[in-house]
């Protein structure tokens, strides 16, 4: 009768991805990747409406009062970051045996220009260090003018350690001395199994554990303030959560991607305080 009893806490600790690390695997099928260029396609359609003239970063176009106590705590040193949805036509984009993630983040940085920014930003090789909280590899692939793209290798730990090796294409625009802006979008991201050993390998691109299939990055600087606004707007993909896994999945498709971007302007933010000392 122990025994008995016993064995539904037996079957969880079997299938624990602390003890085995194959997570039920999910695959990206076409109608979920579908709805993910849907909805990439209404943020960038959003996006090219921008006009000079007009507020360049999301802060700006917010009621005064509020506009005004959030760029106090931006010169503060905070990181304000704020969930986004993009709609299609007023309702929600659905998107099947997935989830969509969509944040944006802006920090502020006294005595940082434009350059020095992007000059941070394209510097890819030394991106493991700039970013050395989540990524523990980097380098550039190839430059063409103000087109980069570059090979990242993400680490991140949510009950269990992901290793994701994935490849970015960016272009990078200057709009005018003050204003610059950049696109990027991941071209691979593959899942490392067995990371660090010697049968370390790839599983297939979107046949994996489905923690992240795509991502796309959208950055605004702007001079002003004796200073640099940096703003990052994220859009990401990863598999929908499955009941019996909740409580292993559910931390990488819900806080990470928040975590992720709030890390991400934080280390640039630091970088660039580091480079202007030098």
């Amino acid at each position: 009768m122990r025994l008995r009893r016993l064995r539904p806490l037996l079957l969880l600790l079997a299938s624990c991805p602390s003890l085995n690390p194959q997570v039920a695997a999910a695959e990206l099928k076409p109608q979920t990747r579908h709805a993910f260029d849907r909805y990439v396609f209404l943020v960038e359609q959003r996006l090219e409406t921008w006009k000079p003239g007009q507020p360049f970063l999301r802060v700006k176009t917010l009621p005064a009062l509020q506009q005004s106590q959030l760029i106090q705590r931006l010169k503060g040193g905070e990181v304000i970051i704020e969930k986004m949805t993009e709609l299609d036509s007023g309702r929600e984009v659905p998107v099947p045996s997935g989830m969509l993630h969509h944040w944006i983040a802006t920090v502020f940085v006294p005595g940082a220009n434009v350059q020095q920014t992007l000059t941070l930003l394209q510097d890819y090789n030394h991106h493991k260090d700039i970013y050395k909280s989540e990524v523990v590899d980097s380098k550039l692939l190839s430059r063409d003018g103000n087109r980069f793209r570059a090979y990242l290798r993400f680490y991140k730990k949510k009950i269990i350690g992901v290793t994701l090796n994935t490849e970015h294409a960016a272009e990078y625009f200057v709009l005018n001395p003050r204003q610059a802006s950049s696109r990027s979008h991941t071209s691979k991201i593959a899942e490392v199994a067995n990371a660090g050993e010697k049968d370390e390998h790839e599983k297939p691109v979107g046949n994996d554990n489905g923690f992240l299939w795509a991502l796309n990055s959208y950055w605004r600087v702007e001079e002003g303030d004796g200073g640099v606004y940096i703003q990052c707007e994220a859009v990401s993909l990863t598999r929908d959560i499955p009941a019996m896994l909740s409580w292993a999945v559910k931390p990488f498709v819900t806080e990470v991607p928040r975590e992720s971007l709030f890390n991400t302007l934080t280390s640039t933010r630091t970088a660039l305080l580091q480079r202007l000392k030098k």
